[in-house]
């Protein structure tokens, strides 16, 4: 007799039952990986090998691999690309071409062993890359699929209505970015130069006059170990993905090329990234955005990091993970075609930062190399909407329906929360959870409470 008073009878358990119990759980458990599991259309992390077409192995004496991006992922219609071969090839022997056009004299040498090429003039969809080796059996191709530079590629159809933003965007020099070039919120491509203000505290555009005479305020910064260097850095403003993005770094074009590239680097580079995040949620939608996470931090800067960031990775102006994910791995793309391959990529933010650092970083690996984060929220689902559908609930019920039926005590302790007042706060937090375009809605019944 067990001490809740029913009787417990005690069943002898063969040791090769429990084995054969053992044997069928793991199956079972087996079986529940290979349902589950799936092959994701459009994935964003493989190894080199995979890239290639069948047939072509890892240790072959030609590779190809792209360098900007996935071969799948290509956007705006470039491509940064590497060919990689042999000690025993002479690279004369190398024949390339892009759907049949000889494109070989558009590769240049970027180690003992490899040639790279920015290639442009892509059409939306699939392009194949080959390269033969004359005088040998050897060759390798690779399939390219480009998508257009506003996207989609991996979000789905584009989110509507949608509001350019571009004539709001300030940029780091003062100016504004005027009039979207089309119904997907393009903008022209720019670069400006701009100094640190020793005196006013603040960044001024650099003069076209500089390269005779400094600006008399122009402050000094040391980076990477180098003192008193002129604290000049350039900014691209761009558009993809139909946000607007930023990437900085320090570098002074009076003392080298104002022309940068794969194989021309800034020196004050340290060929790393941060790409840094905005906070929010709940205005999150049907926005570009009037702002990015931000990319003018002195610090990174001493330490020659360059920073990247868009419109879109402030979820405050866009609170749709999947498209954040879709914006980082484009301004990525971006910048290594435009600057070269980093060592590491590392994202930043904090709260709307951090759910979308963790959250690209955890679905599509390789786009991040790692992630620092603050006011973090690792587990978005738990931590957060599973409180936020319930408060809403709870608030509709006890001020629509059952507005009399409990006490506000009662309605607090059915809720679980420490006091009364979070059901209808929490519930207005659950906007991020349920958008609408309709701001004549009374704030607690709002959803995405759009900002424009």
């Amino acid at each position: 007799m067990s001490a809740t008073g029913f009787a417990v009878q005690s069943l002898p358990v063969s040791s090769i039952s429990i084995r054969r119990l053992r044997t069928f759980a793991c199956l079972a458990f087996l079986g529940l990986l290979l349902t589950c599991s799936t092959k994701e259309p459009i994935a964003t992390s493989a190894s080199d090998s995979a890239q290639n077409e069948a047939g072509q192995s890892e240790v072959a004496e030609i590779s190809l691999r792209t360098v900007s991006t996935k071969p799948w992922l290509i956007s705006g219609g470039d491509v940064l690309v590497e060919l990689n071969y042999a000690a025993s090839i002479n690279p004369a022997q190398l024949r390339i071409s892009l759907n049949g056009s000889d494109v070989s004299s558009l590769f240049r040498a970027s180690s003992a062993q490899s040639l790279q090429s920015l290639l442009s003039g892509m059409p939306v969809g699939d392009s194949m890359l080959e390269v033969t080796a004359t005088g040998t059996q050897l060759s390798a191709s690779l399939r390219l699929t480009n998508y257009p530079r506003s996207g989609p590629i991996i979000s789905g159809p584009h989110e509507q209505p949608y509001y350019c933003q571009s004539e709001q965007f300030e940029t780091v020099a003062g100016a504004t970015l005027g009039s979207a070039l089309d119904l997907n919120c393009s903008i022209a491509t720019r670069v400006d130069y701009v100094y640190w203000s020793d005196i006013d505290e603040v960044f001024k555009p650099l003069p076209d006059d500089a390269a005779t005479a400094l600006p008399e305020d122009m402050g000094l910064i040391t980076v990477m170990g180098k003192v008193d260097q002129p604290y000049i850095v350039r900014v691209e403003t761009g558009s993809v993905n139909r946000a607007i993005y930023e990437i900085a770094m320090l570098h002074n074009p009076l003392a080298g090329s104002r022309f940068l590239d794969p194989w021309n680097r800034s020196s004050n580079w340290n060929n790393n990234l941060v790409y840094t995040h905005g906070g929010g949620c709940r205005t999150g939608w049907y926005q570009q955005g009037d702002r990015t996470g931000g990319v003018m931090r002195r610090g990174l800067f001493e330490m020659g990091y360059a920073l990247s960031s868009a419109t879109l990775n402030v979820f405050g102006q866009n609170c749709n993970d999947l498209l954040a994910s879709e914006t980082h791995i484009m301004v990525k793309e971006q910048f290594i075609e435009h600057y070269g391959e980093p060592d590491y990529t590392i994202a930043t933010g904090a709260s709307g930062g951090s759910y979308q650092s963790h959250q690209t970083a955890d679905n599509y690996p390789g786009v991040f190399d790692g992630i620092i984060v603050s006011s973090s929220f690792p587990d978005v689902t738990t931590a957060t909407i599973f409180t936020l559908a319930d408060a809403r609930l709870l608030n509709n019920f006890f001020s629509q329906l059952g507005e009399e039926a409990f006490t506000r005590e009662q309605q607090r302790a059915v809720s679980g929360f420490g006091v009364w007042d979070s059901i209808a706060n929490l519930s207005r937090g659950a906007a991020r959870l349920d958008p609408l375009t309709n701001i004549d809605t009374p704030l607690e019944e709002q959803g995405g409470e759009v900002s424009i």
